[in-house]
């Protein structure tokens, strides 16, 4: 790991830093070089040149541009540039006539042509200066926009390990009111060697089967939402026998919709959980229709008073509420209603949040 940080510096920070800087002195040489002039001459003429380039760059994309231009301090980037500009113009100064001293022992005549201007010298430096700036800048921006997406992708991760551990915590709520009401009456006909014990069973495994192994999907068909409603239903008549009347209105065909798993199920349990005998009867009316653009479902249930416990929305609608929120956010509709003796849950989802198969 050490010696790896260490190979990386080297190579980003001498090697690449010690080619690109001799590109540069290739480039005053022949920027300052005339037909006919030694390479080696206006090579060794441009080396004054060097430090000076090194200097101002370095300044530049080390101090000025993080501590103050990325901190959009502009005012003191612009009065530091200045003194920069100010200070290197100076030491281009210094370096042309050191030059001139020791390569021409102060033969003005012999010093390169474009080297006498002391503009065309500035902008020569000078626009090395501005490309590393600005290459600098660029790597800087895509270095910011790769950290941003990074922490983007990192939250939307968050929320989503978040969401799905929310999901599944309603969920769990959900299980222990069928497994409740479904054992007790299990258990009641086990003790009166009920010859519809086996049935029940065997709509209880498929309704462990749907809960253990099928709500943890992200979706499942409506029909299996269906025929577990109707499980469930059988065996709620198994307890209630004739004080219960549960009326049914389903689509002749659901296309292949899917759904989140129980989605339906917890408002057929809410129902019966706290639905109320009227005349000696629990009245159940579902009714469930699926159109080319949206799923809609009611259900309604007796209760012998508006404000009687039964007609209270209870833990379950309000974790079915909150599976909506995380589900399907602003593509559904839900409400409940009450009056004298009943109390009706309805719940619509709008086409673009269901699946179809193809």
């Amino acid at each position: 790991m050490i010696t790896n940080r260490y190979f990386h510096f080297f190579w980003r920070k001498i090697v690449l830093h010690s080619v690109f800087w001799v590109l540069v002195l290739l480039f005053f040489s022949y920027i300052l070089g005339t037909p006919g002039e030694e390479l080696i001459f206006t090579g060794s003429f441009s080396a004054f040149l060097l430090p000076v380039s090194m200097a101002t760059t370095y300044t530049m994309i080390y101090y000025l541009i993080p501590r103050f231009l990325l901190q959009k301090k502009y005012l003191l980037f612009s009065l530091y540039s200045v003194y920069t500009l100010i200070l290197s113009a100076f030491a281009i100064i210094i370096s042309i006539f050191y030059g001139l001293v020791f390569l021409m022992n102060m033969n003005y005549s012999e010093m390169p042509p474009p080297g006498r201007s002391l503009l065309f010298m500035m902008v020569v430096v000078y626009l090395v200066v501005v490309l590393v700036s600005a290459f600098t800048l660029l790597k800087q921006n895509y270095s910011a926009e790769a950290e941003n997406k990074a922490l983007e992708n990192k939250i939307l991760e968050a929320q989503l390990k978040l969401r799905e551990q929310e999901l599944h915590y309603l969920k769990m709520q959900v299980h222990p009111h069928f497994l409740f009401n479904t054992l007790n009456t299990l258990y009641g006909h086990a003790l009166q060697k009920s010859e519809e014990t086996p049935d029940m069973i065997l709509k209880l495994s498929n309704l462990l089967d749907y809960l253990l192994y099928q709500v943890d999907k992200p979706r499942v068909s409506l029909s299996s939402e269906i025929d577990h409603i109707r499980d469930y239903i059988a065996l709620e008549k198994m307890r209630f026998r004739n004080t219960l009347s549960v009326e049914l209105e389903l689509p002749p065909t659901t296309n292949n919709v899917s759904i989140a798993p129980m989605l339906l199920i917890p408002f057929v349990e809410n129902s019966f959980k706290h639905g109320e005998l009227i005349n000696g009867k629990l009245n159940i009316y579902i009714t469930l229709k699926v159109d080319g653009e949206k799923l809609w479902f009611s259900i309604k249930n007796s209760v012998k008073t508006p404000e009687s416990p039964g007609a209270q929305n209870g833990i379950g609608l309000k974790n079915l509420q909150k599976r909506l929120d995380l589900l399907y956010r602003d593509n559904y509709s839900f409400s409940v209603h009450r009056n004298d003796n009943s109390f009706e849950a309805q719940l619509s989802l709008t086409h673009s949040k269901l699946h179809h198969h193809g």
